[in-house]
């Protein structure tokens, strides 16, 4: 039985999950949230509990590693840059998709959700100055946003971001830099540990066609077909803008590397799966991590900083289709006539907004109140979108995670980083790669 699961795909398995929780959701209803959704929480925890440790072995071993090498300043430059072109190609993209759709228009009457409360969005200098941890150790451990004893926000780790584990990983990886051969055992450990995690991963990663099963049929069974009917055509809206960014924006920057887009998205695919889903990019990031250089090819060490980066700041979904298309419907909605003012002002207030609010949960609702506040449209309208949320986070962070796997593979192409020969061979596994398997089948014929 074991040997007959793991010679099917990792996508298969994946999707079969998600077709049965589906039809495990139509089936049950309402009671399927309260009978398999659990499934869904264990699995996501499952992730959330390797993907700290395994960001900061990974940093580690990856910056201690350029000891005597190239510097990683060149390769972050690049990163940034294909960060911020690729989200300014996917506000136009969300911009276009309001004009085409009109999803506020010949909309009345929208109710704002009944459990919608407007986001605080803390300021530039706020952001900046919690990306350094006070307590590294709360960093490591943090999930959410605290108070300090006077009241005032401090952002740490949570769904969405590692940035304050990436800068104290970074710190220790160049002090070994520095030190160089006093620190070689430490850098060896450091590494040992890393590959540790990455196989703890792999033991994660094969509860994902589970995970899948209980996180949709939880889904399928709690939303009921009348919360998307009012705000249907902006559902459709978003998901036509998604795919359209995913399967020509993202294609067409592959064909301009010299890549085959078919095999990329084969060596993506059980990280979208993961991304839609969950609606987490940090869940996913693991996979993620695993797809770039298991099934692309992808320095390690490059990918180690670049997809937690990513997962952080890169929200081609969240924090550049949504917000544009948001504030097209919005205006729509209210009669409002934009002015081309006003959409330059949506547009960079996007693409640096995304790198600005990254470490606050609830990307897209952020993003979204910082571009109609910029823009000088009402923000309470937000409210009519929050009932819809999970279904529009789902595309959202899919979306998300495929420009976090697309922007590294591009660098590593330009860089050299790339090993040809596995992205060509297209693997779509990240579960139990092959040696492990003929281990699992040893242990069967023993």
């Amino acid at each position: 039985m074991l040997k007959w699961w793991f010679r099917i795909p990792f996508w298969q398995r994946v999707l079969a999950g998600f077709v049965l929780g589906a039809l495990a959701g139509l089936a049950f209803g309402e009671n399927a949230a309260k009978w398999f959704e659990p499934l869904g929480d264990v699995y996501v925890n499952l992730i959330k509990m390797i993907a700290i440790p395994l960001v900061f072995f990974a940093v580690i071993s990856a910056v201690g590693s350029l000891h005597g090498q190239k510097s990683i300043a060149a390769l972050g430059g690049r990163t940034f840059a294909w960060f911020a072109m690729t989200a300014v190609l996917a506000v136009c993209v969300g911009l276009a998709a309001g004009f085409v759709f009109k999803p506020g228009s010949g909309v009345s009457g929208l109710q704002i959700a009944a459990d919608y409360k407007p986001k605080e969005v803390p300021g530039p200098l706020d952001v900046l100055f919690n990306i350094v941890p006070q307590n590294p150790f709360r960093a490591l451990s943090a999930t959410d946003v605290g108070k300090t004893a006077e009241g005032k926000s401090v952002l740490v780790p949570s769904n969405g971001t590692v940035l304050q584990v990436i800068f104290f990983a970074g710190l220790i990886g160049f002090a070994f830099v520095k030190l160089g051969e006093k620190t070689a055992n430490l850098r060896k450990l450091a590494g040992e540990a890393s590959e540790t995690m990455i196989q703890v991963t792999r033991f994660v990663l094969e509860f994902t066609p589970i995970g899948t099963f209980g996180l949709i049929a939880g889904l399928v069974g709690a939303y009921g077909f009348e919360k998307l009917l009012p705000l249907g055509s902006f559902v459709i809206a978003l998901y036509a803008a998604c795919a359209f960014h995913i399967v020509v924006v993202y294609t067409g920057l592959l064909l301009a590397h010299g890549l085959n887009p078919l095999k990329f998205f084969r060596g993506a695919a059980p990280a979208m799966q993961v991304g839609f889903v969950a609606s987490s990019s940090f869940a996913a990031m693991p996979v993620s991590l695993r797809s770039v250089v298991h099934n692309h090819g992808v320095d390690r060490d490059y990918a180690a900083f670049a997809v937690p980066l990513g997962a952080s700041i890169k929200m081609d979904g969240c924090g550049a289709i949504y917000p544009a298309l948001a504030a097209v419907f919005i205006s729509q909605y209210a009669g409002i006539e934009l002015s081309m003012g006003q959409y330059l002002i949506i547009v960079l207030a996007s693409v640096l907004g995304s790198f600005g609010t990254a470490g606050v949960p609830g990307t897209a609702v952020i993003m979204a109140t910082v571009v109609l506040s910029a823009a000088g449209l009402p923000l309470e309208a937000i409210g009519y979108l929050y009932a819809i949320d999970r279904i529009l986070d789902m595309m959202r962070t899919m979306t998300n995670v495929t420009g976090q796997m697309l922007v590294p593979v591009l660098v590593a192409k330009e860089t050299g980083l790339l090993d040809r020969e596995i992205y060509e061979a297209a693997s779509s596994n990240v579960g139990i790669a092959e040696d492990e398997k003929t281990e699992v089948d040893a242990k069967e014929r023993a």
